[in-house]
């Protein structure tokens, strides 16, 4: 029962969590079209039908029936037909009449005294930063969170006390048989290694982190060295050799490369068996922005590969093969993780909560990344948009030729409604394949 409790509390955690982002996210569209004097006339959470709402001001604040994201309507967002001045029809072309309503929807609520309180008419630079606005809201969040883990509780970082010792050598990759009595020993297996062993000195050298010992061993194949290790309070000086064997490639992070299909890249190195524990470790305010970078430039690959990524999902989700761990999941699937780390109660709290920690602030990274897509109806598509309308503009203005005015983003309502119908089409195929097979991040 308890541990049933303490899933739905992780899950409820990331419901929560996923919604206060959203709208903040919102609020990061919100200030700045207020600072220009651009009227909002809605601040909604969730689409649909609306189950509570209050006006305070011109704005109306709400909350929708489905929370499924949010959004901020600023009146005047498109230009009006550009032939007559008109928000009505021009022509009864299919392209042209989306246009048309889309327009008629945006100047609905324009009242006379509304007329410089339009979006389209701000200049290009503040049409930017408002719809920066919301993914830059995320990034900020990213950052906090991410400062509160590895400042707060600390990053995980391995230790030189053994967590565990392989009995047997066996290829990388491949579990060990059952049976130890007919299989070769690992180095460290042999050297009579345990569990809670404290590694001091390698060759004649000090031991004061796992990352430097690892390069000692893979580089000391095949030559036998003195290695001294701490057991309760002696000191023991043994010999070991480590042997020759591919071994994982490894970034600066710790993690293992792999190829352009998703194979570990390998490396003949030296090798003992055993591995360490792992413990939180604070870092200064300077690991933050680093971080950070990284796990934006890991967000952004998965999004650059993600029509790849989302055939690898189908596949897994309609066969026997196993989900990518590090492809896409969906706030289904990132509630379920929630879930399974509330859960472990063999687990520390301090940990659990870290970590979901540290899985709310990736949510709003991958948010800022994702937003930033230029296609529309991601706020990255209404920046290409303002950037093509300031490029016209100053082709004009250096040929002196007439302004062009606002560019009417209406036009693009058809690629709106590919990109947002493709968009829904994969958050589903996302929630199908968490629900049936989701990734499996723990064993």
């Amino acid at each position: 029962m308890v541990t049933v409790l303490l899933f739905i509390s992780g899950v409820l955690f990331v419901a929560i969590g996923v919604v206060v982002s959203i709208a903040l996210h919102e609020v990061g569209h919100l200030l700045p079209a207020k600072l220009f004097n651009v009227r909002v006339s809605r601040y909604m959470i969730g689409f649909g039908p609306t189950i509570w709402s209050r006006k305070k001001g011109e704005t109306e604040y709400g909350f929708k029936a489905i929370p499924a994201g949010g959004y901020v309507a600023m009146i005047g967002m498109y230009p009006p037909n550009p032939v007559d001045g008109s928000v009505r029809p021009s022509s009864t072309g299919m392209f042209q009449t989306l246009a048309t309503e889309a327009r008629s929807l945006a100047h609905e609520d324009v009242r006379p005294e509304d007329s410089n309180r339009v979006f389209y008419r701000l200049p290009v630079w503040k049409k930017i930063i408002i719809m920066l606005g919301g993914p830059a809201m995320n990034l900020l969040i990213g950052i906090v969170l991410t400062g509160v883990l590895l400042m707060g509780f600390g990053s995980a970082q391995a230790t030189t006390t053994l967590s565990q010792v392989s009995a047997c050598q066996v290829a990388y990759g491949q579990p060990e048989p059952a049976d130890h009595s007919t299989c070769t020993k690992t180095p460290a297996a042999a050297a009579g290694l345990l569990p809670g062993d404290v590694i001091k000195t390698f060759d004649g050298r000090a031991v004061t982190n796992w990352t430097t010992l690892t390069e000692w061993i893979r580089a000391s194949a095949g030559k036998s060295v003195q290695m001294s290790y701490q057991r309760g309070g002696e000191t023991i000086t043994t010999a070991i050799t480590p042997v020759l064997t591919a071994r994982p490639v490894v970034d600066a992070n710790g993690n293992a490369k792999v190829d352009a299909d998703g194979k570990p890249e390998t490396v003949s190195a030296g090798f003992i068996g055993m591995g360490p524990t792992s413990a939180l470790v604070p870092e200064s305010a300077a690991a933050v922005l680093p971080a950070v970078g990284n796990n934006i430039a890991q967000i952004g690959g998965v999004v650059f590969h993600l029509p790849q990524k989302l055939v690898g999902v189908a596949q897994a989700a309609f066969s026997s093969q196993p989900r990518d761990p590090n492809g896409p999941i969906s706030v289904v699937g990132v509630g379920r993780v929630a879930g399974e780390v509330a859960s472990m109660e063999q687990v520390p709290l301090s940990s659990r909560i870290a970590t979901l920690i540290g899985l709310m602030a990736g949510v709003n990274l991958a948010l800022f990344v994702f937003n930033l897509i230029p296609l529309l109806p991601l706020d990255g598509g209404h920046v290409l948009g303002a950037l093509y309308e300031g490029a016209r503009r100053t082709v004009a203005k250096l040929f002196k030729k007439k302004d062009p005015g606002a560019f009417d983003i209406a036009k693009m309502l058809p690629v709106t409604y590919v990109a947002a119908s493709l968009l829904m089409v994969m958050g589903a195929l996302l929630i199908y394949a968490d629900i049936v097979k989701p990734v499996n991040l723990f064993g």
